[in-house]
């Protein structure tokens, strides 16, 4: 029991150590939606278009453009929740599972998404809440299970828009970034 405690503890100080990295995301997510929207959301140009040349620049930008300040509020819930449970494998890793979640997701829509302009950090939180939930079962530590639990818990009922439901929502995102998230784990071994 006492080591239980003592993970619990040292977990909560880690996520403590790591709130002022989750904090300037946000921050940067919401300083470029501030200037994008000062620009008349111009910068959505920059968003992933399936199968056209230009549209391989989005596979990088996208996470980072949003269409209103809805999609970004509502975006920001869960990628502060789950960035911070996968900053729990360290800042190195945490930014390499970050950059696998955006190109595989990226590449993926580019391939197989409907012509339609696909943003938003969806992906990446897809992606995160993959990971989380791969990484409980592929390395079953008290913590690891516990994030899973709670991804599970409060973010399951996210895994529902991986299947087409509305034409202005990118369910392609969606099921790419969660499938890059299962697959980064495999990518890039924290073992």
């Amino acid at each position: 029991m006492q080591g239980l405690v003592e993970n619990l503890l040292l977990t909560f100080s880690i996520l403590k150590l790591n709130l002022p990295i989750v904090l300037s995301l946000l921050g940067l997510l919401w300083g470029i939606h501030l200037l994008n929207w000062a620009m008349g959301y111009r910068l959505n140009i920059l968003g992933i278009y399936p199968r056209h040349p230009f549209g391989l620049i989005g596979i990088f930008t996208a996470p980072f453009l949003h269409g209103h300040f809805d999609h970004l509020f509502f975006n920001s819930i869960p990628f502060f929740i789950l960035a911070s449970f996968v900053l729990l494998e360290g800042v190195h890793s945490f930014l390499v599972i970050s950059a696998i979640i955006i190109v595989l997701s990226g590449l993926g829509i580019w391939i197989f998404g409907r012509k339609s302009l696909h943003i938003g950090a969806s992906s990446l939180i897809m992606g995160y809440l993959g990971y989380c939930l791969m990484n409980a079962y592929y390395h079953v530590t008290v913590v690891s299970i516990g994030v899973g639990v709670v991804c599970l818990y409060y973010f399951g009922s996210m895994l529902f828009s991986i299947f087409p439901s509305d034409v202005k929502v990118s369910w392609e995102g969606h099921f790419f970034g969660l499938i890059a998230g299962l697959a980064s784990i495999y990518i890039y071994p924290l073992v």
